[in-house]
């Protein structure tokens, strides 16, 4: 198999002489879209807090007396109040509070990753800068960035190699627009990103990480 060679462009829109290769380890496998599903359904599983409740019959406020007697009135049998049958009792089967993640085996997780990637290497949504900094947090400069690599109207994902806090707080601000550290990215930020631009060092952590 032949890796992808892709062009490295500056800040500034600019192709310069360097380019950067991509393994088809990672980046051109066959998709595995049930892989792809599954874990994008465990990400969103975690991000629920799970904290609904409704009140059933124990929690509601209410006397216990029986409301008639048991026989002899013709009508159904009834206990308390607080009997879901009644406006105001409890709710029968209610919502409680529950932890909704689940656990994925971690091949599948790469494979997922991979194929995340593949697809954006494939609809041609990959971009590869050099690794760069700001002296401090600067939202316009983030906006050239952008704007001189021509996807300000779409949603992109930035991966860089680790944590640069210039670099987070300057896009924070800026709708659809994320920064993420190679070891962090995950299937449903890959995708839910339109463009995807790697930072020229962060290549190489991905491959690490995923094409071990």
């Amino acid at each position: 198999m032949i890796n992808m060679e892709l062009e490295i462009k500056n800040i500034n829109g600019k192709t310069t002489s360097k380019k950067a290769t991509l393994s088809d380890s990672v980046f051109a496998i066959k998709p595995n879209d049930h892989a792809v599903y599954l874990d994008i359904k465990q990400h969103l599983a975690n991000k629920r807090q799970g904290t609904h409740k409704a009140k059933e019959r124990g929690a509601i406020t209410g006397s216990r007396r029986k409301i008639r007697k048991q026989k002899g009135t013709g009508s159904a049998r009834v206990g308390d109040i607080k009997n879901p049958i009644f406006r105001g009792g409890g709710r029968v089967f209610g919502p409680r509070p529950r932890d909704y993640g689940f656990k994925l085996n971690k091949k599948l997780k790469v494979i997922a990753r991979k194929s995340a990637l593949t697809y954006k290497a494939k609809d041609l949504c990959l971009t590869v800068v050099e690794d760069f900094t700001f002296e401090g947090p600067k939202t316009k400069q983030y906006n050239e960035m952008l704007n001189n690599l021509n996807i300000q109207n779409s949603k992109s994902l930035l991966i860089i190699p680790a944590n640069d806090k210039n670099i987070v707080l300057s896009a924070r601000n800026l709708q659809g627009t994320k920064v993420m550290t190679a070891s962090d990215i995950n299937t449903y930020e890959i995708l839910n990103a339109q463009n995807l631009i790697l930072s020229e060092s962060s290549i190489e952590l991905i491959h690490k990480t995923l094409d071990n």
